[in-house]
């Protein structure tokens, strides 16, 4: 059986509870004969999210990031679907820089991440990101083939040596411009 793992933070505000409970747990309902989901993070809802999964996974909790490296890394894939749009996702970031696939839903800088070529956007609803995953759950070849692109991806996109260069190269093209302009 595969692993997805379900990356999750719960700070929740009250006013979103209903709809953060039913994204995580209700997705697991389309593969879960297919692959446990071992969620990873802690939260005022863990309760509450352990009733609504039931026996179709598990949580670890709170762990270190070396076990949340080793965890992910060894996953069949990563979803990670916050109720909010993010602007960039590291845990997408980190999980492809391991080799892992991600799925995830669509919407804030997610999709700068999460290309065709190393994973799947969804609309943001359960269902949809479920039969995704169950998609790359059963096709073993596209599966295979987005976790062959996912280090190297990370690695072009995200290497900190490369960022460095990058950003100190547009410091010094603001600095001149500011030059050139008298300030």
């Amino acid at each position: 059986m595969w692993t997805c793992i379900a990356f999750w933070s719960c700070r929740a505000a009250s006013t979103w509870r209903s709809s953060i409970r039913r994204g995580r747990a209700e997705a697991s309902k389309e593969y879960s004969d297919l692959a446990e989901t071992v969620f990873i993070g802690a939260g005022e809802l863990m309760d509450e999210l352990k009733a609504e999964l039931g026996d179709r996974g598990r949580f670890l909790g709170f762990v270190s990031s070396e076990d949340k490296a080793q965890l992910i890394n060894g996953a069949t894939l990563l979803t990670a679907a916050p109720e909010k749009k993010e602007h960039f996702g590291i845990i997408y970031a980190e999980a492809l820089a391991g080799g892992t696939p991600c799925v995830a839903y669509e919407g804030g800088g997610v999709h700068s991440i999460v290309t065709e070529d190393v994973g799947r956007l969804t609309p943001r609803d359960p269902a949809s990101l479920g039969k995704a995953i169950r998609r790359l759950l059963v096709d073993d070849g596209k599966r295979e083939r987005l976790a062959e692109n996912a280090r190297p991806w990370a690695l072009a996109h995200f290497d900190t040596v490369r960022l460095g260069v990058e950003l100190d190269r547009w410091l010094r093209g603001l600095s001149s411009e500011v030059e050139a302009a008298g300030g």
